[in-house]
Parts: structure tokens; C-alpha cells; sequence
């Protein structure tokens, strides 16, 4: 037997630390478990707009009814992800990452008997609040397992999958509107089928090992840390760091932390990271979910038809931006990205506010370059949040990003027209990107480097 042999078999595997572990099956499938929550979002929110064309005139519904449908989930979300996010912190993430897709697999089969607005209103927040919950503890719970030189990239992959969910629901749900009637109620009802296979894929997931320590259960984080990552790893290497963040978050109980939760996420220690996690994500998604509610009225200034030219290219370049996205993930630095998507975005949407008479054809040209940029840099929301915070704060802090990203979604949402009419087509979308030069300026000054943190 060689003598290198005979020394592996004397000394064992070589240790390894948590966060330098090699990535095996278990990673990869915690993250296509959370795949799910990223899909049913953009499938759920892209099904009630085509769903809306025919249960308006169906239910004689006006204005106000189907703006609260259309923001029905969006408020769900909301709540889910803050209050469910802070209650992560405190019972942990396994039990609700099973529970919040019971909730959105039953609501989603509900919506297929409703009667009149009201019901499926309620429906549909119980849906985002079951979304939102998994906003916080799905991106929070890849982040916790997987290591450092991959955490970028899964986390990222978590919101191509949102625009997966958003174009299969326009495409499958024009087909399936066009045979008219009642075709809307199994549209609505679909959305349980991809909730109901990743609940049953869910059964047996384990305890975050970092949460079980920040509790004090040695024991229990020891053996997930054995079963799933391997009896290699060096175990005070996962211990050590959580053990500092709760130190460093300046209580020797973590049960103390938990019930300060939201307040310790404007800690002096912790402000900084909290303020610029809110704000980075509100100047990214007030355009895009503005502009992209309001897309025809937006293409209407290129002048060009409905149809390929209009939605079809650019749900080709959403995609293409989401994938690109995975690749700027891995390759550049978190700060690199966050900072020169900002300047890319400013760049391609301020002429449509300088210079809305320019030529049709260079303005399209710009909105289908701000539409791959945002695309792709909509990855680093599932990437930073997590990053940002310390185990015992880790949910709270990805469940507000998550929840007050939603009231700036809402916001732009809701004042886009209102501004078009008052202020004029040119000033709105000069509004919109100086929304995105303020997040390039906040970056620059704030954004933090975690590409290869080890999390605390």
C-alpha cells in the first residue's frame, strides 16, 4: 500500500472549516427548494393581471377593486415578510419554510370557487403573506448552509427564478385566457401545482445549524452540521463566528436579541448595513415595478405595436438579464455590481426623460439595455440581504428589506400615472432615474463588500 495511503487512513479526512466546505447535493438542493417561493412570486403576480382581464367585466368590478386585486399579493408580501421574517428569528426557519407553502398551496386551490372580489382579495394576501414569509427565510436559510465561494451564485439563481415564474405566466396564461369564461379560475388555481411540489419536497428539510447555535443547541447543530455538510468539518468554525455576532450585537442572551429584534437592526453597530440594504433595494425596484406595471403606456412613447417588437423582446431580454446576472454574480465583487448597475440603469432610462422625441428605434435600444441591466442586477436582492446581518438577526433584517422594498414597489406603482397626467410623460422618467443615480451615490458611499464574508 502506498505510503500516502497509509497516512489518510492514520489521520482521516483533512478538516475542513463550515463556510470552505465543498459544495455537495444537500446545497444544491436547499437552494431548488427555495426556487419555489422566487417562481410562484412572479407567477402569482403575473397570472392576476391577464386573470383580471376577464374577472373585471365578469364581476363588474371598477378601478378600485382591481387596483386592490392587482396589489392584493404585494401586501401580503408585506406582512409575511416582516412579521414572519422577525418570528424566524425566534422559533426558527424550519418549521414556517414548510408551514408558508401549505398556506400558499391551499389559497391557491381556494381561489378556484370564489364568488365575488372580497374572497379572493383575502385569498390573495394570504398567498403573499405565505411569499413574503419565504422572501426572508429561503434566501436566509441558502445563505446559512451553503459556502462562501458559492453563496453568491445560489443566491443569486433564486431570483432568475422570478422571472421564469413571470414569463411562463404570460405566456401560459394568454393561452389559457383566450378560451374566455371561467378559463380565469384555473389559471388562479394553477399556481398550487409548483406551491404543492415543493411543499412535499420541503418534508425533512433540516434546522439552520447557525440558528440551532445562536439557541444554545450544540448538539443539534453538531448533527445537522455532520449529516448534510459533512464529519469533517470543523465544527467551532460555524460556532465561533455566531458566537461573535452575539457579542457583537452587545447581548450575552439571544433570547434578549430576539425581542429587540427590528430595534437592534439600527444598532450603532448595525444601522449602516440596515439603512443601505433599504435603501439600495427601494431605488431598484421603484422603476422597475412602476415602469413594468405601466408597460404599455411606456411603449406607446417608442410608438411600436403590441406583440413580438413589444412584450415578446423584452421578456426575451428579462431573461437574458437574469441569466447574465448569475455571471456578474460569480465574477464581479458585490459592491462592483450593485454600484455599476445603478450607473448602466441612470444611463439607458435618463434619455427617455431628456429626450423623449429622439429617434424611436435609440430609445428602444436604451429601454431593452435598462431592462437586461435591471434584470440582472435584480439577482444581488436575494444575495445582499442575507449578507448584511448576523444569525440572530438574519431573518428580521432580510424580512424588512423584503417588506419595506414592497411599500416603494406600491408607491412607484401607484404615482406613475398620477405623475404622467400631472407632470408629463418626460418628467416622470427623469423622476425614475434620478431614483437610480441615487442608488449608485448610496452605494458608492455605503454598500459593503461580503463576496467573501464568513457569516457571523
Amino acid at each position: 500500500m502506498p505510503d500516502h495511503d497509509l497516512t489518510t487512513q492514520a489521520t482521516g479526512p483533512a478538516r475542513v472549516t463550515f463556510d470552505d466546505a465543498p459544495l455537495n447535493r444537500f446545497h444544491l438542493k436547499i437552494t431548488a427548494l427555495t426556487f419555489g417561493a422566487n417562481f410562484s412570486d412572479g407567477y402569482q403576480l403575473g397570472v392576476i393581471g391577464i386573470a383580471l382581464t376577464l374577472i373585471t367585466p365578469q364581476m363588474h368590478l371598477g378601478s378600485v377593486w382591481e387596483g386592490l386585486l392587482g396589489a392584493s399579493a404585494l401586501i401580503g408580501i408585506f406582512v409575511g415578510s416582516i412579521g414572519l421574517g422577525w418570528l424566524a428569528d425566534r422559533i426558527g426557519r424550519q418549521q414556517l419554510y414548510m408551514l408558508n407553502f401549505l398556506l400558499i398551496t391551499l389559497a391557491s386551490i381556494a381561489q378556484f370557487w370564489v364568488q365575488g372580489p372580497g374572497l379572493l382579495f383575502v385569498l390573495r394576501i394570504l398567498i403573499g403573506i405565505g411569499i413574503g414569509a419565504d422572501y426572508a427565510i429561503g434566501p436566509t436559510l441558502v445563505a446559512e448552509f451553503c459556502p462562501r465561494r458559492s453563496r453568491g451564485f445560489l443566491l443569486a439563481s433564486l431570483t432568475a427564478m422570478w422571472t421564469v415564474g413571470y414569463i411562463c405566466s404570460y405566456f401560459f396564461g394568454n393561452w389559457l385566457v383566450g378560451y374566455g369564461g371561467d378559463s380565469w379560475r384555473w389559471l388562479l388555481a394553477s399556481s398550487a401545482l409548483p406551491a404543492l411540489a415543493v411543499l412535499l419536497l420541503r418534508l425533512g428539510t433540516p434546522e439552520s445549524p447557525r440558528w440551532l447555535v445562536s439557541k444554545g443547541r450544540i448538539d443539534e447543530a453538531r448533527s445537522v452540521v455532520a449529516r448534510y455538510i459533512g464529519e469533517n468539518v470543523d465544527f467551532e468554525s460555524i460556532a465561533t463566528p455566531v458566537r461573535e455576532g452575539i457579542v457583537r450585537e452587545g447581548a450575552a442572551r439571544d433570547d434578549t436579541l430576539d425581542a429587540a429584534a427590528y430595534r437592534r437592526l439600527f444598532s450603532a453597530e448595525q444601522w449602516r448595513k440596515t439603512a443601505f440594504g433599504i435603501l439600495y433595494y427601494n431605488c431598484q425596484v421603484i422603476p422597475y415595478f412602476a415602469i413594468y406595471t405601466f408597460l404599455p403606456v411606456v411603449m406607446a412613447k417608442f410608438h411600436l405595436e403590441e406583440g413580438f417588437l413589444g412584450d415578446g423582446l423584452l421578456n426575451v431580454f428579462l431573461l437574458l438579464g437574469s441569466i447574465a446576472g448569475l455571471w456578474f454574480t460569480a465574477r464581479l465583487s458585490r459592491r462592483a455590481f450593485v454600484i455599476g448597475s445603478f450607473v448602466v440603469m441612470a444611463l439607458a432610462l435618463g434619455p427617455l426623460g431628456v429626450w423623449p422625441s429622439g429617434p424611436s428605434v435609440v430609445l428602444f435600444v436604451l429601454f431593452l439595455v435598462f431592462t437586461f441591466t435591471m434584470s440582472a442586477a435584480s439577482n444581488l436582492d436575494q444575495v445582499y440581504p442575507p449578507e448584511l446581518f448576523s444569525t440572530a438577526l438574519r431573518s428580521s433584517g432580510v424580512g424588512l428589506l423584503n417588506g419595506v422594498s414592497r411599500i416603494g414597489s406600491a408607491a412607484g406603482t401607484f404615482l406613475l400615472p398620477m405623475s404622467i397626467d400631472h407632470l408629463g410623460f418626460s418628467v416622470s422618467m427623469t423622476a425614475l432615474a434620478g431614483f437610480l443615480v441615487l442608488g449608485a451615490l448610496i452605494s458608492f458611499v455605503w454598500a459593503p463588500e461580503t463576496s467573501d464574508v464568513v457569516l457571523e
